[in-house]
């Protein structure tokens, strides 16, 4: 049986995992691109490189919530919005949409296939585990998702990664959680140029 596991999640040094505002022109809210230029930089440092290469290494199913997914909120006035990554996602495996709106699943190139659940968490990571068999699932997000999971003592492992910037405001990731109660302790730490990777693991 694989793990559960949260991999390249950025946060920003005041806790927030997107920025104010997210629209189709700021999907990542106003500032939240910041979060990421450790893996898109064109001089990237080596250990950010060694974190980004790895992150679907492993990985037989993800888990996303909505917001991930698009911008669409409520019913799903039609069906032809399938992501923000175009005809080739970069998951190459089922991804499980949590939403409380049922949609029908729907395949995509490169072994990609998208299925919406509005059972729940819990039910997710169930229909998740059985897709990815031997291998690991990935939560991939956004904030509140990963915070479900975290409070439910479901995530195995979390690789964080503290970008070096103030957002002030947006969807915070840790704030009001107890770690340590919930089982979890800072197992790693690796700073590069641009930012610090820091290892969660359920002890």
């Amino acid at each position: 049986m694989g793990k559960v596991r949260v991999r390249n999640f950025s946060i920003s040094l005041d806790g927030f995992a997107a920025g104010p505002d997210q629209s189709l022109d700021d999907p990542l809210g106003v500032g939240g691109e910041d979060l990421h230029r450790w893996a898109f930089a064109p001089d990237m440092d080596p250990v950010d490189k060694r974190f980004a290469d790895a992150i679907m290494d492993g990985i037989g199913a993800w888990v996303m919530g909505r917001n991930m997914f698009g911008p669409v909120r409520g019913d799903w006035p039609d069906f032809d919005w399938k992501g923000w990554w175009g005809p080739n996602p970069p998951y190459h495996t089922p991804v499980f949409v949590l939403t409380h709106h049922a949609r029908p699943s729907f395949e995509m190139e490169g072994g990609n296939s998208f299925h919406f659940v509005t059972e729940g968490a819990v039910a997710a990571l169930a229909r998740a585990k059985a897709a990815a068999g031997d291998q690991d699932v990935g939560i991939g997000g956004g904030a509140s998702t990963v915070r479900q999971y975290l409070t439910a003592g479901l995530i195995d492992e979390m690789h964080l990664v503290v970008a070096p910037i103030l957002l002030g405001s947006g969807e915070p990731l840790l704030a009001g959680l107890d770690l340590p109660a919930l089982g979890y302790a800072m197992t790693d730490y690796a700073p590069s140029s641009r930012a610090a990777h820091m290892t969660l693991r359920k002890v």
